[in-house]
């Protein structure tokens, strides 16, 4: 029997919130190695972007950040409804902290925490607390998002337009949802590259354009109804006044 790797779109999708951009790095790389979808967050807010739009598997957060205590991000998600802030409150969240206040790491634990790990773990460890509290992840169902007669259905990664299913990339699913999550605002193309790619335009346009391209054209063959071109802004997934989302 031929044994297949699995594709890179079911790997499992990881927040990096770290603010020391060398640390930063060389996390991506050794997660990335470890078949982990990793989105670098090096502030707060890049995370609370990530985790709203992408809806990860886990968050590995720095409790000191540049922006906003990692406390404070932690309430925020675990006080999410998981619908008007669109943060999945049980979003397995592993805190790293310096160690040197022992009270911090009862008070993450209190709030919410799966873990909470030195900033001198190893990297051997850390990937090891990482897959054990995926392991312990169940599966939920955060309700399908419609508009009008698309339905993204984020639990299962399906997509419907009417009674057709629509097979989406994950990069295009990502896209479509956070777009569908106010369907008739219009997102600028940084907001669009910072949601979806976990960075900023810097020349990568092209490579939004060319996602909304192919998913236009696949949620409505040969007529692109949706993902509207406000141009000089960016991208709605339908004209104002339109239609409207619902869950």
């Amino acid at each position: 029997m031929v044994s297949h790797a699995p594709h890179r779109s079911e790997w499992p999708s990881i927040v990096v919130c770290e603010p020391d951009q060398a640390v930063l790095d060389s996390l991506c790389d050794h997660l990335t190695a470890d078949r982990h979808d990793v989105l670098p967050a090096p502030t707060g807010a890049d995370a609370l972007r990530l985790c709203r739009y992408n809806q990860p598997d886990l968050m590995v957060m720095e409790l000191e950040l540049p922006d906003v205590s990692g406390l404070d991000i932690l309430r925020e998600i675990r006080q999410s409804d998981g619908i008007a802030a669109r943060f999945d409150p049980q979003l397995p969240i592993l805190i790293v902290a310096d160690g040197k206040n022992r009270t911090d790491r009862v008070r993450v634990l209190d709030e919410g925490a799966d873990d909470y790990l030195e900033k001198s773990v190893s990297y051997e460890e850390l990937r090891a607390r990482i897959g054990a509290v995926l392991r312990r992840r169940q599966t939920h169902d955060t309700g399908p998002i419609r508009v009008g007669e698309i339905v993204v259905d984020t639990s299962g990664h399906k997509v419907m337009v009417g009674d057709r299913q629509v097979q989406l990339a994950k990069k295009e699913f990502t896209l479509l949802r956070v777009l569908a999550s106010e369907p008739t605002r219009v997102f600028s193309k940084d907001e669009l590259m910072r949601a979806v790619w976990g960075r900023s335009r810097n020349g990568g346009s092209r490579t939004l354009d060319s996602h909304v391209s192919r998913l236009r054209q696949k949620l409505d063959p040969g007529v692109g109804r949706y993902v509207v071109n406000c141009w000089g802004i960016g991208y709605s997934l339908v004209s104002p006044g339109l239609q409207t989302a619902d869950r």
